[in-house]
């Protein structure tokens, strides 16, 4: 399964054990990220845009696991903020697509 990921702004300072082990909530909280619950196809797992503003909206679709969620929000915003973050398990891979 592929996630849309938009083109990654300049990296914070962030670690990868701060995205792993803080709470998805209060992440999406610091990093003031917008979530967007939407009806998609199953191969769809999620996306990140980047607005022209700078504020970032993750793209979260309905009826999916939360343990999923979890792991691709962790993903996509360890790539847009080009923070290392350890591989997917299969199926699953990034896709960034540039604006």
């Amino acid at each position: 399964m592929k996630v849309a990921a938009s083109p990654c702004p300049a990296p914070l300072a962030l670690s990868t054990q701060h995205l792993m082990d803080t709470p998805l909530d209060a992440l999406l909280a610091e990093l003031d990220v917008d979530v967007s619950v939407l009806e998609a196809g199953p191969g769809f797992t999620g996306g990140t845009y980047v607005r022209d503003d700078g504020s970032v909206l993750l793209a979260r679709p309905a009826g999916r696991p939360e343990a999923e969620w979890e792991m691709l929000a962790r993903a996509m915003l360890g790539c847009l903020l080009r923070v290392p973050m350890p591989p997917l398990p299969e199926p699953y891979q990034l896709t960034v697509i540039a604006k």
